[in-house]
């Protein structure tokens, strides 16, 4: 069911295993190394259609400088945030106080409750796409960060209680038998027992999140229009000109737009892994 080990002995398919990762490695970076490279050409190596070859003259920070000189990438990039930042929030608040509910309480419909969540995990975008628009204009929130907002938050919601119901279902029961014996009430277990032990799991799943929301370019095509709204996916595809596009300008944008990720990731990568890897092994 699982795949076996290589054996030290077994040197040839080392070799192969070896070479195999490099070259699948090489294939995944190719691309982004194109793109860093760009990011450095100036205009005239632009124009001369050299896309793949060393840039014959580098501009090292004139590109980036252009970015939020020339373009309107800082509002767009503020918009992530402003979007991205609350959407994590009330993600690990609601996915908390959900999977708490779910994996230690056992009440009628519980199990119908977790299987909607589970299922909405399983629904295509594309459906959602009129339905959730209408709604929002509707209500008078299309082009709004809290439509945005309020979409990210209930979608990932799904993924975040499933993920959330299975790290605190691993936890020991005689904890919480321990805290009922002693008269605790269930926010102050919640608090007081359950938090503390879910930072490695709550770490792993603000990275999660937080990609998720911010890399969307779906629903900021289908939620938002104005530029006072627009989150840097879909700004970046305002740098695209109508007969010339200037893509070291774009490639400069793309990787600035790359950083919160790519440093969110960096900063929680301990608890990250700790928090992926809680509860694999049973001991």
């Amino acid at each position: 069911m699982y795949p076996q080990p290589i054996a030290e002995s077994a040197t040839s398919h080392r070799r192969i295993y070896v070479i195999t990762i490099i070259v699948l490695l090489i294939l995944w970076l190719l691309p982004l190394v194109a793109v860093a490279l760009t990011s450095f050409r100036s205009d005239a190596d632009i124009m001369s259609g050299n896309y793949w070859g060393m840039p014959k003259e580098m501009s090292l920070t004139e590109n980036y400088i252009r970015v939020f000189q020339d373009t309107k990438m800082f509002r767009f990039f503020l918009n992530s945030l402003l979007i991205t930042v609350p959407t994590v929030f009330f993600v690990l608040i609601l996915s908390t106080l959900s999977g708490f509910v779910l994996s230690k309480y056992r009440f009628k419909g519980a199990t119908l409750i977790f299987a909607i969540f589970v299922a909405g995990n399983f629904l295509p975008h594309q459906i959602l796409m009129i339905p959730v628009r209408d709604l929002m204009v509707k209500f008078g929130m299309y082009d709004t960060f809290f439509a945005l907002i309020l979409f990210h938050a209930a979608f990932q919601t799904g993924f975040a209680t499933l993920f959330m119901r299975n790290f605190i279902a691993s936890l020991p029961s005689e904890l919480f038998d321990a805290a009922k014996a002693d008269g605790v009430s269930p926010p102050q277990i919640l608090w007081y027992i359950v938090v503390p032990l879910l930072r490695p799991a709550l770490a792993a799943l603000a990275v999660l999140t937080f990609t998720f929301v911010w890399n969307d370019y779906f629903w900021a095509l289908v939620l938002t229009q104005s530029d006072t709204v627009k989150p840097v996916t879909a700004g970046l595809a305002n740098l695209k000109g109508e007969w010339v596009s200037a893509w070291n300008v774009v490639a400069a944008a793309t990787m600035v737009a790359a950083i919160p990720p790519v440093t969110m990731f960096f900063m929680m990568q301990r608890h990250f892994i700790a928090g992926l890897t809680m509860g694999a092994v049973k001991g």
